[in-house]
């Protein structure tokens, strides 16, 4: 069924969000979701998705930065980890949204179906059809408890493959052979397995078709906020002229980590599995931190010696950005216009230099 096969997409889309979202505050980025874009300027997102009847929907809010909040929030490293927490709870609730489009979607065609059906039975069953499709609709929609349900397998997920398996595997293979064991070695190993289990999920998931739809959406975003930065006008024949890699994007920042965080865990003195294990959980958020400061750096001086380090994750978009049609296109350049409109109403006109 349609509603199911959208929920699906949803629950394998939480899991790309990282590499989908770019999340920094102070200009414009986005991220793709089912069907469509979401784009955020510093005060304001809005997000557009096209249904299956070339409808699209668009949904818009004010943003407050953690920074206004705090003044410690925007200081280095810190501001890094704030900020990606901050742009990945942003990007779940786009997500979700467009989930719900897709499903609400979904389920009125399967109630018009059904109605099409009753009325060549009996007319009277019209009316318990549409009750049934709003019921249903009610049931599957995804709920907030649903929402953080998902959110909790996605963390035990991404700790599950990206920490406890590399670091099981490394160990293994000391066991079997000694020579591994060294300090730098066994970190380089692990950091070896890391990377091949992230790059088998992103490129196994991008085999379905619906999730290469996904990565598409992502080129249209790009494409788009390039086509911002160099001040073009945001129309879809000037948008494709764009490259679908950018040097913000969460493909790049997730790379970044991956190779971030064999260095740091080079200098960590631990030798026993579970305290190994523990030191790589606590890690995160300076690892997350320093990454965000490359990748923040690199965006802004693409000659220099750090924006080298995020070539590999430029090189990842060949998988995680496809060149989307035009319609995609049209999708992120109406979720960018609506989002201008809101930060300048809620924070004034964003101008790039």
């Amino acid at each position: 069924m349609r509603w199911l096969r959208n929920l699906i997409r949803f629950l394998v889309a939480v899991q790309l969000l990282p590499a989908l979202e770019s999340g920094e505050e102070t200009l414009v980025g986005g991220q793709a979701v089912l069907e469509g874009v979401m784009m955020r300027s510093p005060h304001a997102w809005a997000i557009a998705c096209r249904k299956p009847s070339g409808e699209v929907v668009t949904m818009g809010e004010p943003l407050v930065r953690p920074s206004d909040k705090h003044a410690w929030m925007n200081w280095p490293v810190v501001r890094g980890v704030m900020t990606l927490g901050y742009a990945m709870n942003l990007g779940y609730r786009a997500l979700r949204f467009s989930a719900n489009v897709a499903i609400e979607d979904a389920l009125h065609g399967e109630g018009a179906a059904g109605e099409e059906r009753g009325e060549a039975a009996a007319a009277g069953r019209e009316n318990n059809v549409a009750r049934k499709a709003e019921k249903r609709q009610k049931a599957l929609k995804i709920s907030g408890w649903m929402a953080a349900a998902n959110v909790v397998v996605s963390l035990v997920f991404f700790i599950f493959m990206y920490k406890y398996l590399p670091l099981l595997a490394a160990t293994e293979l000391k066991k079997a052979n000694p020579a591994l064991g060294g300090q730098v070695v066994f970190n380089l190993v692990d950091g070896a397995v890391r990377l091949i289990l992230f790059l088998l999920f992103i490129w196994g998931v991008s085999l379905f078709p619906d999730i290469r739809r996904v990565y598409q959406y992502h080129g249209a975003e790009h494409k788009t906020v390039f086509a911002f930065e160099n001040g073009r006008p945001l129309e879809t024949d000037e948008v494709q002229k764009y490259s679908t890699y950018h040097p913000r994007c969460g493909t790049s920042f997730l790379m970044t980590v991956m190779l971030i965080s064999i260095g740091f865990y080079m200098l960590i003195p631990f030798t026993t599995f579970w305290a190994r294990f523990t030191a790589r959980i606590a890690l995160l958020p300076v690892v997350a931190g320093v990454s965000y400061e490359i990748i923040r750096f690199a965006a802004k001086h693409r000659g220099s010696l750090f924006a080298l380090m995020t070539a590999p994750g430029l090189w990842l978009q060949r998988i995680t950005t496809q060149p989307p049609s035009d319609d995609m296109a049209q999708c992120a350049i109406t979720a960018l216009d609506r989002a201008m409109m809101l930060e300048k109403q809620n924070g004034g006109e964003l101008v790039i230099a």
